[in-house]
């Protein structure tokens, strides 16, 4: 069982990882129509590298939430399979 403070630090992880992908999301969508704007592709730059740190921290305490981040973290690709679905941690099933 995790104690309460792992939980936390996970949904703050977690919830600073949804945030910077939105603001990845909405850049992209910007550039769409603005794709020379430097301002915006020097924001791009900073808050993808930013997710991706994001993302190989997360996959590193708690398991990759992609497959990309599974083959980063190491070699056993398949490791994720190990651990609970999230329903099957907050749902009580294990």
């Amino acid at each position: 069982m995790m104690y309460r403070s792992q939980t936390d630090s996970r949904e703050k992880l977690l919830q600073e990882i949804n945030e910077v992908s939105f603001a990845v999301d909405d850049i992209l969508l910007y550039l769409d129509t603005h794709p020379c704007c430097e301002k915006a592709l020097a924001y791009y730059r900073e808050h993808a590298e930013r997710r991706k740190k994001l993302m190989k921290e997360y996959a590193e305490c708690y398991g990759p939430l992609t497959i990309d981040d599974a083959i980063e973290t190491d070699g056993n690709t398949w490791k994720w399979i190990e651990q609970p679905f999230p329903w099957e941690k907050e749902g009580g099933c294990r």
